[in-house]
């Protein structure tokens, strides 16, 4: 908790972790003299936007890039929906007095990609090899039969063969 004049900022998490299509919320909770103005920015490498600026219960101004995706709250959180790989980065709060003095406050978020492709290679892989495996299962069944019918076809071969047959009278 830091004090800029009479602003004091507090949030119960500064470091956050989500994954793509997922949705965040910067919890802040803030102190101030009058009413403030909260405008939130975003920082990646050389990039450094602002995402929208509002007054608690008064105007919301959302830039248009986030338009869609924000939702500014009056104790100075903001939500960011459906995350993206290029939403990981530094976010900055800053609140700022009537009187001009204005306290900044930092996040991070990392966005993780959540791998659906190799899911869905795995998925894929693991059914061409039960199909693999099923063919390989019905070739070894009918080799199987094909070996049983040769071999009957060949013991029938080895029989003497005898034309005449031979009866013979049973004494009941």
């Amino acid at each position: 908790m830091g004090k800029a004049g009479a602003i004091s900022i507090y949030s119960p998490q500064r470091s956050l972790i989500r994954s793509v299509q997922d949705d965040v919320i910067f919890s802040v909770n803030f102190t101030c003299s009058g009413i403030p103005n909260i405008q939130w920015t975003f920082m990646s490498g050389l990039v450094s936007r602002t995402i929208g600026a509002w007054q608690p219960g008064g105007y919301t101004n959302i830039t248009e890039d986030y338009s869609s995706r924000v939702q500014a709250y009056d104790n100075g959180s903001m939500g960011l929906s459906d995350l993206r790989l290029q939403d990981g980065g530094f976010y900055v709060v800053t609140i700022t007095e009537s009187t001009g003095s204005s306290k900044d406050f930092g996040f991070v978020l990392k966005v993780n990609e959540v791998l659906y492709e190799d899911l869905q290679y795995l998925t894929v892989s693991f059914l061409a090899l039960a199909c693999l495996a099923s063919l390989l299962m019905l070739t070894m069944w009918l080799l199987d039969k094909a070996y049983k019918k040769i071999m009957a076809c060949k013991r029938r071969r080895e029989m003497p063969e005898n034309d005449v047959t031979e009866l013979q009278i049973m004494n009941v």
